[in-house]
């Protein structure tokens, strides 16, 4: 009897079942690793992997902010072993669930052609590196600055502080913004960049245009402090890892130039939620106003409002710290940024601003997706700090000098000595 076709089908079958053996256990595998990374690693948070519901206010219907592309990391993972999909982190306004009906006719291609092939100016280049130098030295080689929060760690930092720090990771980008400069245009360019918010099924491409009530709805921007609710005790490791892969800027301003239009935007123009949360406490507890009135509405056409003289009493108040942390308008930068645990790529200024963005965004090579918008606001100027300050008295504006100096010194900002001496 001739054996040779069942020796075929027998080898057949014990090969073809060693390869699916070997396909069920390499998933097994997987999944154990995976699990056993998870006990593995240190509690940051829950291990609850779905993003926070946007927050008031609501976009409008045809403004539908784009569903998080953020598979890129460890669902990517998951989802090639288990399930077999394509690359997760192919986004783009073809997706089918974001489009209307002609949105694909509507939509304009980034212009290609428009990259910039000149080299940047070596000038622009060895400023950015005195920035970035004089970070490094003075919170890594410097005894005779100190500030709270300057020696800890990345890991020491809480979640909660971490909220200013925007990522975008169709670029590799992450922004930590700082109210009062220039944060709305960055904003704005973040949402170009990250594609997070839609119009009738179609990314904004270009940055005005995105509507301004939209600017700084924190369901559009994914910030750190947001990592612990999709990825749970990985997200302190994938920040580290996108902070070492991605590149890191922010914007600075001269610190009392920066209060003064703090207090100009809360303060003179009406304002009702800063009003009530912060105006009534200073006209009650440094303006001699028992019973101020108990809305702006109210207040300013009486010429009730809190005095710059008394915001800075306001700030210089022990009290003022202990009950909450400063407000993120006027809270210091290195607060806001971490820029003794955060080794930053780019350091922009607002004083430089049309020559930093220019080359910031040449360096994130998307000079040919999107332009750093111009601004014909009246900003407040540094000449003014003589005017604004003259009626603070000497004391409380070396106090406050203190209290900032950190942000003059780590940023390059020269100490006023006409406003100190």
């Amino acid at each position: 009897m001739n054996l040779e076709p069942f020796r075929s089908y027998h080898g057949n079958g014990v090969t073809m079942g060693k390869s699916r053996l070997f396909r069920i256990s390499l998933v097994l595998g997987s999944v154990f690793m995976i699990l056993f990374i998870i006990l593995y690693w240190d509690d940051v948070g829950t291990s609850h992997f779905s993003l926070p519901p946007p927050i008031s206010p609501r976009p409008a219907p045809h403004q539908t902010p784009r569903p998080p592309s953020f598979l890129n990391d460890i669902d990517a993972f998951v989802n090639q072993f288990l399930e077999g999909t394509n690359d997760p982190t192919e986004t783009g306004p073809q997706d089918a669930a974001n489009k209307s009906e002609h949105a694909e006719e509507r939509y304009v291609p980034r212009r290609e052609w428009k990259v910039h092939l000149t080299p940047i100016d070596p000038e622009k280049r060895l400023r950015q590196e005195r920035r970035r130098q004089r970070l490094h030295d003075l919170c890594h080689h410097s005894d005779d600055l100190v500030f709270p929060g300057k020696n800890r760690s990345f890991d020491d930092i809480p979640n909660r502080e971490l909220d200013h720090l925007i990522v975008d990771d169709r670029h590799g980008v992450i922004y930590c913004y700082v109210p009062k400069v220039a944060c709305s245009n960055w904003k704005r360019i973040m949402i170009v960049l990250s594609e997070s918010l839609l119009q009738d099924g179609v990314p904004y491409r270009e940055p005005l245009a995105v509507p301004r009530e939209m600017v700084h709805n924190s369901s559009l921007h994914f910030t750190f402090n947001k990592f612990w609710k999709r990825y749970g005790k990985f997200s302190r490791n994938l920040m580290k890892v996108k902070l070492q892969k991605y590149t890191k800027f922010l914007f600075v301003r001269d610190p009392f130039v920066r209060l003064i239009s703090a207090y100009r935007n809360k303060f003179e123009q009406p304002n009702e939620e800063f009003y009530r949360r912060f105006a009534l406490l200073m006209l009650r507890r440094y303006g001699n106003h028992s019973e101020p009135p108990a809305s702006v509405g109210d207040a300013f056409p009486a010429g009730i409002r809190p005095s710059f003289s008394e915001f800075v009493q306001y700030l210089l108040d022990p009290q003022t710290e202990s009950n909450a942390p400063f407000n993120e308008h006027w809270r210091q930068v290195y607060r806001l940024c971490h820029p003794c645990q955060i080794k930053y790529d780019f350091v922009g200024q607002l004083e430089t601003v049309e020559e930093d963005a220019e080359q910031l965004l040449r360096v994130l090579k998307v000079d040919n997706v999107v332009d750093f918008p111009s601004s014909n606001r009246n900003h407040t100027s540094s000449s003014w700090r003589e005017d604004w300050f003259s009626r603070v008295p000497l004391e409380a504006r070396r106090e406050l000098y203190r209290l900032y100096e950190p942000d003059f010194r780590l940023f390059g900002y020269p100490r006023p000595d006409s406003l100190l001496d």
